[in-house]
């Protein structure tokens, strides 16, 4: 305001009002944080009581699958032995096909028992350096009896990978039981290494479409397509790179990559 020759100013501090707001917003903030904790909770709580019947369920459904696996060792285990007995008998050795059906049959339910018991122990997985050369020439083994008519070819020596050895054995199992079941008469199974890959070549039927035989609902001449879906789930869970491919004769190849 004017005063003769003078101007007389008056001010007023705004540190107040500044700190007013600062402490506003802080408890603004505050609040925000206690009613993001608050929903927090009260979300998880109430998520927990909703699946909770589904956690019981799944619980129950676990411990039936673990109970069914074990009975179902004692049949299989009973029905080998059998079949050993009946092998010794005069009248079976005059008509050996139906001890071969038998056989077979009784081979395709220990698949199956053990396919669940490893599928069971997948999360459990303890991974180490082994050699696969024993455990190719073990299933070779397994299947030789089975297939008298197939010529097996192993060219494998001291291949080792990162990996967990019964998964791996049950893997192997499904692939060459399959080059097995679906080959020709006087066919052949062919396992060998190629870098840090393994090889399962056979002589058979082939695959009209090699991309769709990982699906669970993909199945062959009867087959119940499990055996392929456990082999995608084990190798994805051993980190093994997997492809199938029209071999040059017609038959199948697989190949295995190991990290």
């Amino acid at each position: 305001m004017p005063l003769h020759n003078y101007y007389l100013e008056v001010r007023k501090s705004t540190q107040t009002f500044e700190k007013k707001i600062a402490n506003i917003k802080k408890e603004i903030i505050a609040v925000q944080i206690l009613l993001l904790f608050l929903f927090g909770v009260l979300s998880y709580v109430l998520a927990k009581n909703a699946t909770k019947p589904l956690e019981e369920s799944i619980e129950l459904l676990d411990a039936f699958a673990k109970d069914l696996i074990h009975d179902l060792n004692t049949p299989v285990t009973s029905i080998k032995l059998n079949l050993t007995l009946l092998e010794q008998m005069p009248d079976i050795k005059k008509n050996p096909r139906i001890l071969q059906r038998l056989r077979k049959s009784a081979h395709t339910i220990s698949e199956l028992h053990q396919n669940l018991k490893i599928l069971l122990e997948e999360k459990t997985f303890q991974m180490e350096r082994t050699d696969l050369c024993p455990i190719v020439n073990e299933i070779v083994e397994i299947q030789k009896p089975l297939y008298k008519n197939l010529t097996f070819i192993v060219e494998c020596r001291h291949f080792h990978a990162h990996i967990h050895a019964n998964a791996m054995k049950q893997l192997l199992l499904n692939i060459i039981a399959n080059a097995c079941r679906y080959n020709h008469p006087n066919g052949y199974v062919k396992i060998h290494t190629k870098g840090r890959s393994l090889v399962i070549e056979d002589s058979g039927i082939g695959i009209d479409d090699p991309e769709k035989i990982f699906n669970r609902n993909y199945s062959k001449s009867g087959s119940s397509g499990l055996g392929l879906d456990i082999v995608k789930r084990l190798a994805m869970a051993m980190q093994i790179g997997i492809d199938v491919k029209q071999s040059e004769n017609g038959g199948t190849l697989f190949i295995l990559t190991m990290r």
